[in-house]
């Protein structure tokens, strides 16, 4: 079955820094996802694995605009260490608020003293990453995860 709209694929990946080549992410389990615009997928991959069969393997380089976005410097923050619950440590996450008001995850990156910094970017914004991709399986999609707009089911997402 080839890889459409509407499709559920299985993939493996392994995504690295393009600069570096250190490893930044592997999966020990497939990743599933409903294909076909429904923003479960980088849309440059979606391209790539469009038309695609089980079995096909590619490896795609992505610009930080197509990865995980360009890094944007008013994101990031330096605030009081008073300011936080006890607790507060490196690679936490909590709920603040953008400059112009907008809520907003951010990630705590570095614990300096009495100040915390604070980083509302994906911690792979500003990347140029190397995506080596492999399908695994490929079926149709049923008409309830159309609806959902995800895949269900082991590797998908479970509704409780």
């Amino acid at each position: 079955m080839k890889i459409d709209k509407d499709t559920v694929v299985s993939v493996q990946f392994k995504v690295a820094d393009a600069a570096t080549g250190q490893l930044v992410e592997q999966t020990r389990e497939p990743l599933v996802y409903l294909h076909g615009g429904y923003d479960n997928m980088l849309p440059k991959i979606e391209a790539a694995l469009d038309g695609q069969e089980k079995g096909y393997e590619t490896t795609l380089t992505l610009q930080p605009a197509d990865a995980f976005g360009v890094r944007d410097d008013s994101l990031a923050r330096t605030i009081a260490r008073s300011e936080f619950p006890p607790g507060v440590k490196v690679g936490g996450q909590l709920e603040g608020r953008t400059d112009s008001g907008e809520p907003h995850v951010f990630h705590v990156v570095k614990i300096k003293g009495d100040k915390v910094l604070l980083d509302g970017n994906h911690p792979l914004a500003g990347r140029t990453l190397r995506f080596t991709l492999r399908v695994t399986g490929v079926r149709a999609a049923t008409a309830e995860e159309i609806t959902h707009k995800h895949a269900h089911g082991p590797g998908g997402h479970h509704h409780h």
